[in-house]
Order: C-alpha cells, then structure tokens, then sequence
C-alpha cells in the first residue's frame, strides 16, 4: 500500500478556476448576506483614524445584455493614502487601514457594490494612483483583472505606462468618476463584462 509518506515527490500545477454561481457570494460575504459566519474580508478597508482622504467606490457589474448582476463578488486591493502596501496585521492595527476588501452585490439597491476606503497614493514615480479590482461572477471560468484610476488625476493618468498601454479609446472605461454628496466623496466605477463599452481587463 502506497502511503503519503513513501509517494514520491509531487509537482502540482496551478488548476483551473470554476465557474461561480450565487453561492459563491454567500459563502465569500457571508455577514453582508446576514449568515452567522465571520466574513474574512469586507467592504470596508479604512477605518475613521486611517491617513488620507477617505472615499467611497461604487458602481455595479453588468453582463452582455446591459443588466446588473446581483450575484458577482468584486474584490479590491491598493496601497495606502502614502503609496505604501499593508503588508502585516500589526500594521493593518497601526494604520487603521487592511488594503484589502470584498463586496457581492447582491444585497445593496439596484446590485451596487460600495467600499469605503482612502484614495490611494502613487505606488511608484510615474504611476498613477489606481486601485486593483477582480470580478468573480456566474459563468466565468476564470477571474477577471482590471485597474480603477481616477478622472481628477489627468496629469498622473496621462504618464502611467500601464494607461498608455491600453488603447486610448478604451481608456475611459478604466476612470472612476468623482463625485460629492451628502456622504462625502464618491467614485463611481461601473464594470461592463462585455458589449461595446467594455470594460479593459487585465491578462494576469
């Protein structure tokens, strides 16, 4: 009998993603779905004493045919209000700040999404200050990448290589929109999976 313990040495490789359907949210936000579980990770990335000016980002995911999706969870990831990652939890507890956040979109009006986070600042000289975004939604078979910028940093955005390599009639759909309202600033950032106006994705 061949035991774990004399096999021979494996090399696993990477397999593939699966397709999502709504549980997946479910199981990914369980609080923001109201189940008695303990979300790894949630909307909110900044608490109130983290550095920075403090925003909101919303929008929601749309499939081919122009409808909402109500069962997409959408992750972001950034560095921080000085352009500096959160690498420890010693420093998520320092900072007030994760880095990190996962919403679905099920549970909010119209399947929006929404973060509270800080704007981030340049990762690196010539960058443009940008947040990571990921979409998991109902058919896909593999995640999809994109980038958030922001439409009141032209003079940064014009000089980000990664910007400049999308081609500039695409670019737009990677611009959030700033807006202020009674709950302060907001980002507006829509994600079409596919049409005309599709959003640019990432080969990662």
């Amino acid at each position: 009998m061949t035991t774990l313990t004399n096999m021979p040495q494996a090399r696993f490789k990477q397999t593939p993603s699966q397709t999502v359907g709504p549980f997946f949210a479910y199981g990914l936000t369980p609080e923001q779905y109201g189940y008695d579980l303990q979300s790894l990770f949630s909307p909110t990335l900044a608490r109130p004493h983290a550095a920075g000016e403090h925003i909101r980002i919303t929008g929601q995911v749309f499939d081919g045919n122009g409808q909402s999706v109500l069962d997409a969870v959408v992750e972001i990831s950034q560095v921080d209000a000085r352009g500096q990652p959160t690498r420890t939890l010693a420093g998520v507890e320092a900072k007030g700040f994760t880095g990190f956040g996962r919403c679905g979109t099920g549970t909010l009006a119209q399947n929006h999404y929404a973060f509270q986070t800080v704007k981030p600042g340049a990762a690196a000289a010539g960058q443009a200050p940008y947040i990571n975004g990921c979409v998991t939604m109902r058919g896909l078979l593999l995640h999809t990448f994109t980038r958030i910028y922001f439409d009141d940093e032209a003079v940064a955005n014009a000089s980000d290589p990664v910007l400049a390599s999308v081609p500039e009639a695409r670019r737009a759909t990677l611009l959030a929109t700033r807006s202020v309202d009674g709950g302060g600033v907001c980002y507006r950032f829509d994600i079409r999976m596919q049409g005309p106006a599709e959003t640019v994705f990432f080969d990662l």
